[in-house]
Protein backbone atom coordinates (compact mmCIF):
# COMPACT_ATOMS: atom_id res chain seq x y z
CA UNK A 1 0.00 0.00 0.00
CA UNK A 2 1.21 3.25 -0.81
CA UNK A 3 1.98 6.28 1.29
CA UNK A 4 -0.92 8.34 -0.45
CA UNK A 5 -2.98 5.26 -0.13
CA UNK A 6 -3.01 5.09 3.46
CA UNK A 7 -3.07 9.04 4.06
CA UNK A 8 -6.22 8.81 2.07
CA UNK A 9 -7.68 5.82 4.24
CA UNK A 10 -6.37 7.29 7.49
CA UNK A 11 -8.45 10.79 6.03
CA UNK A 12 -11.71 8.78 5.01
CA UNK A 13 -11.89 7.49 8.38
CA UNK A 14 -11.34 10.50 10.32
CA UNK A 15 -13.72 12.45 8.51
CA UNK A 16 -16.37 9.43 9.18
CA UNK A 17 -15.57 9.54 12.79
CA UNK A 18 -15.99 13.77 12.51
CA UNK A 19 -19.22 13.24 11.16
CA UNK A 20 -20.54 10.43 13.26
CA UNK A 21 -20.00 12.82 16.83
CA UNK A 22 -21.22 15.74 15.02
CA UNK A 23 -24.77 13.85 14.22
CA UNK A 24 -24.78 12.35 17.79
CA UNK A 25 -24.20 15.46 19.33
CA UNK A 26 -26.66 17.52 17.23
CA UNK A 27 -29.12 15.58 16.89
CA UNK A 28 -30.70 16.38 20.29
CA UNK A 29 -29.88 19.61 20.14
CA UNK A 30 -32.59 20.05 16.85
CA UNK A 31 -34.96 17.76 18.22
CA UNK A 32 -38.49 20.05 17.68
CA UNK A 33 -41.44 20.26 20.29
CA UNK A 34 -44.49 18.93 19.63
CA UNK A 35 -48.01 20.25 20.35
CA UNK A 36 -49.94 19.43 23.76
CA UNK A 37 -52.47 17.59 21.05
CA UNK A 38 -50.23 15.80 18.89
CA UNK A 39 -48.43 14.22 22.32
CA UNK A 40 -51.92 13.10 23.92
CA UNK A 41 -52.91 11.78 20.54
CA UNK A 42 -49.77 9.26 21.03
CA UNK A 43 -48.97 9.60 23.88
CA UNK A 44 -47.83 5.45 24.64
CA UNK A 45 -45.57 6.15 21.88
CA UNK A 46 -43.51 8.71 24.21
CA UNK A 47 -43.62 7.39 27.47
CA UNK A 48 -40.18 7.41 29.02
CA UNK A 49 -38.11 9.27 25.89
CA UNK A 50 -36.60 12.57 25.98
CA UNK A 51 -39.32 15.42 24.09
CA UNK A 52 -40.31 18.87 24.22
CA UNK A 53 -43.85 20.13 24.09
CA UNK A 54 -45.23 23.27 23.74
CA UNK A 55 -48.50 24.70 24.96
CA UNK A 56 -50.60 27.53 27.28
CA UNK A 57 -50.09 27.02 31.27
CA UNK A 58 -54.40 27.02 31.63
CA UNK A 59 -55.55 29.25 33.74
CA UNK A 60 -56.02 28.61 37.77
CA UNK A 61 -53.99 25.73 37.04
CA UNK A 62 -50.17 26.79 38.26
CA UNK A 63 -49.11 25.82 41.82
CA UNK A 64 -45.40 27.19 42.24
CA UNK A 65 -43.43 26.30 45.30
CA UNK A 66 -42.61 29.48 47.54
CA UNK A 67 -38.99 28.69 46.71
CA UNK A 68 -39.44 28.61 43.18
CA UNK A 69 -37.89 25.10 42.94
CA UNK A 70 -40.45 23.40 41.14
CA UNK A 71 -43.96 24.20 39.62
CA UNK A 72 -46.92 22.01 38.63
CA UNK A 73 -49.16 23.09 36.05
CA UNK A 74 -51.94 21.72 33.13
CA UNK A 75 -50.85 22.58 29.88
CA UNK A 76 -53.60 22.91 27.07
CA UNK A 77 -53.73 22.90 23.34
CA UNK A 78 -56.67 23.36 20.91
CA UNK A 79 -58.24 20.06 22.24
CA UNK A 80 -56.17 18.28 24.77
CA UNK A 81 -55.14 19.00 28.04
CA UNK A 82 -51.98 17.27 29.32
CA UNK A 83 -50.48 17.66 33.18
CA UNK A 84 -47.13 18.79 34.13
CA UNK A 85 -44.58 18.72 36.40
CA UNK A 86 -41.21 20.34 36.37
CA UNK A 87 -38.76 20.16 39.33
CA UNK A 88 -35.83 22.91 37.72
CA UNK A 89 -34.92 26.87 38.59
CA UNK A 90 -38.30 28.49 36.48
CA UNK A 91 -38.06 31.31 34.48
CA UNK A 92 -39.29 34.39 35.96
CA UNK A 93 -42.22 35.37 34.00
CA UNK A 94 -43.51 31.75 34.44
CA UNK A 95 -47.51 32.65 34.96
CA UNK A 96 -50.83 31.41 33.48
CA UNK A 97 -52.16 31.78 30.51
CA UNK A 98 -48.63 31.76 28.33
CA UNK A 99 -46.87 29.89 26.02
CA UNK A 100 -44.31 27.39 27.41
CA UNK A 101 -42.03 24.58 25.89
CA UNK A 102 -41.65 22.06 28.50
CA UNK A 103 -38.34 19.50 28.01
CA UNK A 104 -38.79 16.33 30.08
CA UNK A 105 -40.22 12.83 29.91
CA UNK A 106 -43.92 11.52 29.33
CA UNK A 107 -44.09 9.22 32.85
CA UNK A 108 -46.62 6.08 32.39
CA UNK A 109 -49.53 8.07 33.85
CA UNK A 110 -49.61 10.80 31.25
CA UNK A 111 -47.48 13.30 33.07
CA UNK A 112 -44.98 15.34 31.39
CA UNK A 113 -42.06 15.24 34.06
CA UNK A 114 -40.02 17.76 33.00
CA UNK A 115 -36.40 19.08 33.63
CA UNK A 116 -36.39 22.83 31.82
CA UNK A 117 -39.41 25.21 31.03
CA UNK A 118 -38.49 27.98 28.61
CA UNK A 119 -40.98 30.93 28.02
CA UNK A 120 -41.46 33.80 25.41
CA UNK A 121 -41.13 37.41 26.24
CA UNK A 122 -44.46 39.43 25.84
CA UNK A 123 -42.43 42.67 25.38
CA UNK A 124 -40.81 41.46 22.32
CA UNK A 125 -43.80 40.60 20.47
CA UNK A 126 -46.00 43.61 21.39
CA UNK A 127 -47.14 46.41 18.34
CA UNK A 128 -44.71 49.12 19.21
CA UNK A 129 -46.80 52.51 20.29
CA UNK A 130 -45.90 55.79 18.35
Amino acid sequence: MTVATKLALGGTVLSCVVAYVAYLGASSSWQYYLTVDECAASAHDFVGKSLRVSGRIAPESLDIRPDRSSAQFSLVGATSQLQAECAAPLPDNLAEDIEVVVEGRLNAQGQLVGDKVLTRCASKYEVKQD
